[in-house]
């Protein structure tokens, strides 16, 4: 996925389409892992990975944030956000912490 700055006409088209790229990926993940996300969570995940995909391709950083309090985050939780945040190419990984409550609340699959 290559990434250019952004011109104001075309910049939520690019966010639309570099998001649903990487949202595209995400059900094959989450079943590897064994997880599902109920409805309302897949929505508030779907506006995270917006959000991360215009930082992507804006180049625009993070805020500061506590990285202390995703210390117990789980390992697949962990994994399954360092996975979508290679999906883009070119964002820090502590983009993983903040996408990873996503994972931690996700279900178990029966």
């Amino acid at each position: 996925m290559s990434h250019s700055v952004l011109s104001p006409e075309h910049t939520q088209q690019q966010v639309d389409a570099l998001s649903g790229q990487v949202l595209a990926r995400v059900p094959a993940l989450l079943d590897t892992a064994g997880k599902c996300l109920n409805d309302s969570q897949q929505l508030k995940l779907a506006s995270h990975v917006r959000a991360m995909a215009r930082r992507s391709l804006t180049g625009e950083g993070l805020p500061d944030f506590d990285r202390s309090l995703f210390d117990e985050i789980s390992p697949v939780a962990m994994r399954l956000s360092q996975d979508v945040v290679a999906l883009f190419g070119n964002l820090p990984s502590d983009e993983a912490l903040l996408l990873s409550i996503h994972f931690e609340m996700a279900q178990n699959q029966a």
